[in-house]
C-alpha cells in the first residue's frame, strides 16, 4: 500500500507522480524526504533543514504506521560544505538528531555527498527503512 503524507505530499503526488511512503508487510520504504515546509519552502538555515527533514521522515513514517523506533536503515544526501568532505555541520546535526530520535539504537547509515537533490535550495534529503514489529 502507498502513502501520501498530509501537507506537502498531494502536491508532490501531483506535480511529480510519487508516493512518499509504501509498506510490504511490516517493511516501510519512504522516499527521501527533504527539509521543506508545508509549501515545499526551505529554511536558510542547514541546521534546521535538516531538523525539518528529519521532521518529515517521522510524519511520512507515521502516514505507514512506522517510527523512527522501527528504522533500520538510513540513508542521507547531502550537498557537500567542505572541499574535501560532506561537512562537520552536517554530520553533526545528523548525529544529534538520530541520538534525539532513536536514542542507543543506531540504525545503518549510508551519508552521501551529491552536487544537486531535486528541488532548487535543498542541501540535505533522508530516506529510511523501517521493519515495524509484528503484531
Amino acid at each position: 500500500m502507498f502513502y501520501v503524507t498530509p501537507g506537502y505530499s498531494p502536491r508532490h503526488l501531483e506535480a511529480l507522480h510519487y508516493s512518499q511512503a509504501v509498506r510490504i508487510g511490516n517493511r516501510v520504504e519512504i522516499s527521501g524526504q527533504g527539509g521543506w515546509d508545508d509549501n515545499t519552502v526551505f529554511p536558510a538555515d542547514l541546521e534546521e533543514e535538516i531538523i525539518r527533514a528529519f521532521d518529515n521522515v517521522e510524519r511520512t513514517l507515521a502516514t505507514a504506521s512506522a517510527s523512527w523506533a522501527d528504522v533500520v536503515s538510513v540513508d542521507s544526501f547531502h550537498i557537500p560544505t567542505a572541499p574535501d568532505t560532506i561537512g562537520d555541520e552536517h554530520t553533526r546535526v545528523m548525529v544529534e538528531q538520530f541520538r534525539k530520535r532513536m536514542g542507543d539504537r543506531a540504525p545503518i547509515w549510508t551519508q552521501i555527498g551529491v552536487a544537486a537533490l531535486g528541488a532548487p535550495g535543498m542541501r540535505v534529503e533522508i530516506r529510511a527503512t523501517a521493519v515495524v514489529a509484528e503484531d
